[in-house]
Order: structure tokens, then C-alpha cells, then sequence
């Protein structure tokens, strides 16, 4: 498959032809010099741009999650394209991250499988404005502090992202997973913060290094921008509810 105008491009399915000759000219900079718009014109194209599968297709990274691994094409080059915005729902079914040109000395770019649920949800690989807190560590919720307690919406934990929770929390030996949202300082909205709660401490298994290594793999299946905190099934009366 070879590259094609603009108005052969969108019969065939195909990407956008100059988003994929502008990430091309992108990534002959050098890693040491890309700079915020760099970042941002790259972040604003590649989810359009006409890429092609690896070889592998799917690896398991050093960091132990699979990636399909995807590459940038060339004008003269015959391949099948692969459109990121195209393959989202087999990317977001299937439990699968992104690296781009993996092939060369250090990959152009890493998306994780929140960054791709992010770009389903919101459009965009990454959040900035958002009421979730500042990601923070051992929060304890005061017995006298008010929160507000119910279900995140499927606008924040939509039905693929809770399959893929819940298959890993499962084999992790969390046998019935569950998850809550509370929100903080509510009574003042512009001091409102909002957190996503799971039913499960580091008591619950055998070293604090399994549950970091646990709570890493949940963080890697959320948009980035998700605060998470990991409370007793039972600290919290009536919150909690199963992925």
C-alpha cells in the first residue's frame, strides 16, 4: 500500500496524507531537541498519520506491558496502513499500548493504554484541566473529613477500561475488585478534587513491592491525569461497587 492524496486517502480509510508527511519531517529531529511545540504539533498529528506494524506486532516492554509496536512509513514505501484513531476500539478491547519506531536506539514515543483510553474519551492523549487531585501517596481520609461518595460515570471508567481492570485485579488475586469515586472540599467548587478509590491494600498481599507493582499496572490502564487511592473494603459504608 503506497502513499495517496488526500482525496484517496479518506476512500480508502486511510490516514491524513499530510499528517503523515509532517510527523515524518518531526522525527528526523533529534530526541535531544524537541522541544514543548515539538511535543505538541507530534501530539497533535500522530492519532492521523498512515504508520505500519512492527515486527513484532506486540511486544512486552522492559516496564512488563504489551505494546503493539508501530513505525512511520516512507513516501516510496509499500505497507499496510495502521491509523491510531482507526484502531482504537481493537487497541482499547484488546489491553494493548502503542511505541512508536521501537526499531531505532530510543522509541520516538510511548502511549500506555490510558493515554489511548484518554484519546477515546477526551480526544486527546493527555489531560491537563480536571478535578482530580494532585497524585499523592498514603492519604488517609480524616473520620471527620466530608466527602461526597458514588460511581464514576462511563465518561471516566467506561466499559473497556473496567474489563481490563478486572481481568488483571482478578489474576492479581483481588478475587471481586471494586472501585468507588469520592470528591473532596465539594461544598466549594473551585476547590473540589475528586479521587477513584479501589478496594484493596497492600495487607492484602505478600510484600509492599506486590502492591506498588499492582497499583502501577492499575495506573497504567487509566488516563495519567487519574487520581487513585487503594482503601479497605470496609472503611467506607455503602461506596464501594464491583468493576
Amino acid at each position: 500500500m503506497t502513499l495517496k492524496n488526500s482525496a484517496e486517502t479518506s476512500e480508502n480509510g486511510l490516514g491524513d496524507l499530510e499528517k503523515t508527511v509532517l510527523i515524518n519531517a518531526l522525527i528526523q529531529t533529534p530526541i535531544t531537541e524537541r522541544d514543548p511545540q515539538w511535543i505538541a504539533t507530534f501530539l497533535a498529528n500522530i492519532a492521523d498519520a498512515n504508520l505500519k506494524l512492527g515486527a513484532p506486532e506486540v511486544v512486552i516492554a522492559s516496564d512488563g506491558f504489551p505494546y503493539v509496536q508501530l513505525e512511520t512509513v516512507s513516501s516510496n514505501e509499500n505497507f499496510q496502513a495502521f491509523v491510531i484513531s482507526k484502531q482504537l476500539p481493537t487497541l482499547l478491547l484488546q489491553g494493548f499500548g502503542i511505541v512508536i519506531n521501537a526499531q531505532d536506539e530510543q522509541p520516538d514515543w510511548i502511549f500506555t493504554y490510558g493515554d489511548i483510553a484518554n484519546f477515546e474519551l477526551n480526544d486527546a492523549f493527555y489531560t491537563d484541566n480536571h478535578i482530580f487531585s494532585a497524585h499523592r501517596e498514603n492519604v488517609v481520609i480524616g473520620s471527620d473529613e466530608k466527602i461526597l461518595i458514588g460511581q464514576p460515570s462511563d465518561n471516566i471508567l467506561p466499559k473497556y477500561i473496567r474489563k481490563q481492570l478486572r481481568e488483571f485485579l482478578q489474576h492479581a488475586g483481588v478475587q471481586s475488585p471494586k472501585t468507588m469515586l469520592i470528591a473532596r472540599n465539594f461544598e466549594d467548587e473551585a476547590q473540589v478534587k475528586q479521587d477513584l478509590v479501589f478496594n484493596f491494600t497492600p495487607a492484602q498481599f505478600a510484600s509492599e513491592q506486590d502492591f506498588q507493582q499492582i497499583g502501577n499496572t492499575v495506573s497504567w490502564f487509566l488516563p495519567r491525569h487519574y487520581s487513585i487511592l487503594f482503601i479497605d473494603d470496609m472503611s467506607i459504608e455503602n461506596g464501594f461497587q464491583e468493576i
